[in-house]
């Protein structure tokens, strides 16, 4: 496959149909994280050209409202062909934006499925009537767009991101200005790039890329009706002060420390499975979905371990290009060091046994990216900080548990709140314990497949607000009652 993106190459914003690599805030060495090498030069948005990109947004939002139902709809039907015809392109740009195996290839699809199905919600009908005490007056309920939606996208999912956001914020009638993270900005700019291809609005997507100032800016600015912030839960509390001067709204999906508990009458070799690719190996553990806390009954615990270091085992390192790769790098020199120091801890404290991992790999190709062997912890103590922080990185925590109430009791030990997973082959226990778990979302017998179809989202410390669904579009429509009296 030829490269998408030369190491030489600058890229910068995209406003309107500018591409704009002259800023007033520095620039970022974009580094790819299999080899340590440079991918790109990034020029990053400042407070002026967050501005400006605000205002571009704004007239944009005016044309896209102007084409009117069939006009919309059909654009975003266009996009989504055209996302179509380069979903090779993305899942590359994707790839080396933060090391990504390109077999995992899902996030260009997902976007495609998203704007799909939200352009289908653009000529359905948005509001309601109802009738009013005491009156014939006639009363309506409508949903409007906010105008200008200001999205902040984390390094580890910017497809994920313009999938479950612009979709549905396009769809509602809103403009965005999109700041990708500049740790991983290539995908996302290529979205915008498509987004013109496609022939939708010059101004209507913009892709600006920064650091925090540029963040900064954006969720203080005044023209923005709507904030939607994707990340951790410190830099979330940040977004929702700055938020405040102007009292603008905040959607947050956040971090998670999810349980994956394994029930005695479970397939084993299934849940082994599907918790090592959820766990530790899916992004190298670098996702809010990630099954970082294992739960297993005391009598199946060792057969479980056993298959569960199996699955890991079986995994493909190398540069996450091949397509045959399964396991890749993590974001950075300093991502692998503060993963390794976590696991250091927990041996330290005795908060558990270390049972595989734990080391960076260093030797032959990997040696100067950024790999931190799959690791896992048995009999780990879920007070402790490996349990109670998100380690943002391909570190699992094995957890036994004695029956229903404990397994309970053990998953919702935490502050955070976005995915529950499940391996039983009983139904009713299935739908009991689902209820139970403090979570969002609740997986059973699979891995965490999001879907436009579904609303997806935390409780707790993992964020407020859904993406997906009805619940999603809605996160985008401000409702306005009119009341018409008759006399």
């Amino acid at each position: 496959m030829t490269p998408v993106v030369l190491p030489a190459q600058t890229v910068g914003l995209l406003v309107g149909t500018d591409r704009i690599t002259a800023t007033s805030a520095d620039r970022h060495a974009h580094i790819y994280p299999a080899t340590g090498a440079p991918n790109a030069t990034v020029a990053l948005a400042g407070a002026p050209e967050i501005d400006h990109a605000v205002g571009v947004a704004k007239d944009a939002q005016r044309q896209w409202m102007a084409l009117g139902v069939d006009g919309r709809r059909d654009a975003l039907i266009d996009l989504a062909d055209v996302v179509h015809a380069h979903l090779d392109d993305l899942a590359e740009l994707n790839t080396r934006d933060y090391g990504v195996p390109i077999s995992f290839a899902g996030n260009a699809i997902l976007l495609e499925q998203f704007l799909r199905h939200f352009a289908g919600y653009v000529d359905k009908p948005h509001g309601s009537s109802t009738p009013v005490s005491g009156s014939s007056d006639v009363n309506l309920i409508e949903r409007e767009p906010y105008g200008v939606i200001g999205v902040v996208a984390p390094w580890n999912g910017s497809l994920v991101v313009a999938a479950s956001c612009v979709a549905p914020a396009l769809a509602a009638g809103n403009a965005l200005v999109f700041k990708p993270s500049e740790l991983a900005p290539l995908a996302a700019l290529r979205f915008g790039e498509l987004c013109l291809e496609a022939g939708i609005p010059p101004g209507l997507v913009n892709i600006v890329p920064g650091a925090a100032d540029g963040g900064d800016a954006l969720v203080r600015h005044p023209g923005i009706g709507k904030i939607h912030f994707t990340g951790g839960d410190q830099t979330a509390r940040t977004v929702l002060k700055a938020a405040a001067d102007n009292l603008t709204p905040v959607v947050t999906e956040l971090g998670g420390k999810s349980a994956s508990i394994v029930f005695a009458d479970a397939d084993l070799d299934t849940a082994a499975a599907l918790s090592a690719h959820q766990g530790p190996l899916m992004q190298s553990g670098q996702s809010c979905a990630c099954a970082s806390r294992i739960l297993v009954h005391d009598s199946v615990y060792d057969a479980f371990a056993e298959r569960f270091l199996a699955a890991i085992g079986a995994s493909r390192v190398g540069d996450p290009l091949d397509p045959t790769v399964t396991f890749g790098p993590v974001i950075s020199a300093a991502s692998a060091d503060r993963i390794l120091a976590a696991v250091d801890q927990a041996v330290d404290e005795r908060a558990g046994e270390l049972l595989t991992g734990g080391r960076r790999l260093t030797e032959g190709a990997l040696a100067q990216g950024y790999y931190v062997e799959p690791t896992v912890l048995g009999d780990v103590d879920n007070r402790s900080a490996l349990t109670q922080t998100e380690t943002f990185g391909p570190v699992v925590s094995l957890i036994r548990f004695n029956d229903d109430a404990d397994a309970v009791r053990i998953a919702n030990d935490t502050p955070y709140g976005l995915n529950g997973f499940m391996h039983t082959r009983d139904l009713a226990r299935a739908h009991t314990v689902a209820r139970q778990l403090e979570s969002g979302s609740v997986w059973i017998n699979q891995l965490s497949r999001i879907s436009p179809q579904g609303p997806y989202g935390g409780y707790k410390h993992s964020g407020a607000g859904r993406t997906g669904g009805l619940e999603g579009l809605q996160e985008f429509q401000q409702v306005k009652n009119i009341r018409i009296g008759l006399g």
